[in-house]
């Protein structure tokens, strides 16, 4: 996907908006993530290991998308009055 060759930052109430839910869908995939590791301590089938290890794999992509989303919001925002 190509790039603008200007863009325009993001206004300061949206990015708000925007970095709430970000910080919202944070504490999510931290749940997730601890539940994933509670389930490593406990004994599973071959098959219930590997369905766990594709979870872990799946929340550890969708924190990095997440990371990555929040830096952009910072970059590309708007100064906002906190």
């Amino acid at each position: 996907m190509t790039q603008p060759a200007e863009t325009h930052p993001i206004p300061a109430e949206s990015a708000l908006h925007l970095r709430r839910l970000a910080h919202d869908l944070s504490n999510a995939l931290e749940v997730i993530l601890q539940t994933s590791y509670l389930l490593s301590t406990v004994e599973m089938s071959k098959d219930a290991q590997q369905w766990r290890q594709m979870l872990d794999q799946g929340v550890k992509q969708a924190t990095e998308i997440n990371r990555e989303l929040r830096e952009y919001l910072r970059t590309h925002s708007e100064k906002a009055a906190e």
